[in-house]
């Protein structure tokens, strides 16, 4: 069930009648992607104080609340959104709206919390910059988005996280907290009228506010790299632009899974299994708002590292000029299993429907968006596999890196800088495709 409140505020119910339990979330349409180059942070920042005290209670009142009621509270930040989470008895459900509320509405950001909260958020940077696989990502984001927002890390900037004050994170809620960003998100054994009406109470005020929008970014790609001392791997991510969730995605998400879901997959069973090139891969689509990518990522050796490009481009241009039967089947049913799967999990479900709400003003049924990934055609992946190689990769590689200049990297990743998917073979060349086949 969705309903909107007269400012704004929409209200998004999943209602599992046989589930004792519930899940309760309030999504704020700001993230990473919203933020100034001297706000790059802010989002997480406030995400890590919502907790600390509001006008009416106090860090530990909170935790009391929650904690006197059995619930567990949650948050964390995105590019896309900010979020808020409660889950504990579904008949609490209400009580959860409003708790959130009182979080999400009022907080105070008191200075002693600030500044411990500060001194964590600071820790949790130096970790991701000690970790070769989280640098990797960052100059993968950077690489393929430039100075737009969304190549920003979420935690933000080293000297923004060290400056933020109670002051500016104060305005930034003002500013971005508002109805018209705003979705109030439960699923379980509730009454979605009893939800509304929660809602209402504890968000019917809110100021209206305008949507958050941003621009889009371009593809850019290239080749970042950044050598960590003490690294014992090499660990290298690809990158190719698809489309974004309002987009048509659903072949990219095939794509991916018949390159690379599963130990049978061609990424894994021609790299790790048959060549040993690779300690760990992986291969995902990630579709977010604004944009799209179709991610390879995998940890290897410096000596390995030019092998592992060479292979992984030829897998790929293998993928323009035919996707068998099989691989396709595969991919479909790896992809069914997954989404039955999301059934058990009512988390993960409300958080899909959420954000395509979010980013699309809509929210498809579960039927629809596996019907819609069901119908990719062979000759739909194909011709994604073809575009995504000619758009351009972005790769980024971090940890120990091979010996040699940078010119040397640039020699070595040049099969997949300048790869471009071949001229399809003669008809009378390729294997023929049944209509089963083209699905």
């Amino acid at each position: 069930m969705l309903a909107t409140l007269a400012n704004g505020v929409r209200v998004l119910v999943l209602r599992l009648p046989q589930r004792p339990t519930v899940d309760v979330s309030v999504f704020v349409h700001t993230g990473s992607q919203h933020e100034s180059a001297r706000e790059a942070g802010i989002s997480h920042m406030v995400e890590h104080m919502a907790f600390k005290g509001t006008a009416t209670r106090d860090c530990q009142r909170i935790n009391l609340d929650a904690e006197a009621l059995g619930a567990q509270v949650n948050a964390h930040t995105d590019k896309d959104h900010s979020a808020f989470h409660m889950f504990g008895l579904a008949r609490d459900a209400a009580a959860f709206v409003r708790m959130l509320a009182d979080i999400v509405r009022a907080p105070t950001f008191p200075a002693d919390e600030l500044e411990r909260e500060r001194q964590v958020v600071l820790h949790e940077y130096v970790e991701d910059e000690d970790d070769p696989l989280s640098v990797a990502f960052r100059l993968f984001d950077k690489g393929c988005y430039g100075t737009h927002a969304l190549g920003h890390p979420v935690i933000g900037r080293r000297r923004n996280i060290e400056r933020f004050g109670r002051d500016e994170l104060l305005r930034y809620v003002q500013r971005q907290y508002t109805a018209a960003n705003t979705l109030v998100a439960v699923a379980g054994g509730v009454d979605p009228d009893a939800i509304v009406r929660a809602a209402e109470a504890g968000f019917g005020t809110m100021p209206r506010g305008a949507a958050n929008t941003v621009e889009a970014p371009g593809w850019l790609g290239g080749l970042s790299t950044k050598a960590l001392a003490g690294s014992p791997q090499t660990h290298a991510v690809i990158g190719f632009p698809i489309p974004p969730l309002a987009g048509e995605h659903q072949a990219a998400v095939v794509a991916a899974a018949l390159l690379g879901e599963g130990m049978s997959s061609p990424l894994m069973d021609q790299l790790r299994e048959r060549r040993g090139l690779v300690y760990y891969a992986a291969c995902s689509a990630d579709v977010l708002e604004l944009a799209g990518q179709f991610v390879i990522e995998a940890s290897t050796s410096p000596r390995q590292l030019g092998e592992f490009f060479t292979e992984t481009v030829r897998l790929l241009l293998a993928q323009t000029q035919e996707v068998g039967a099989e691989d396709l089947a595969r991919a479909r049913r790896q992809i069914l299993v997954r989404h039955l799967r999301q059934l058990d999990r009512p988390a993960q479900r409300l958080e899909a429907a959420a954000l395509e709400l979010l980013a699309t003003g809509r929210v498809r049924s579960h039927a629809e968006v596996l019907a819609a990934l069901q119908a990719v055609s062979a000759a739909q992946v194909r011709d994604g596999f073809a575009a995504m190689i000619g758009a351009g990769a972005a790769v980024a590689v971090a940890g120990k890196l091979p010996r040699g200049s940078d010119e040397q990297l640039r020699r070595l990743a040049a099969p997949l800088l300048h790869a471009a998917p071949p001229a399809r073979l003669p008809a009378g060349r390729r294997r023929f495709f049944t209509s089963a086949d083209r699905g």
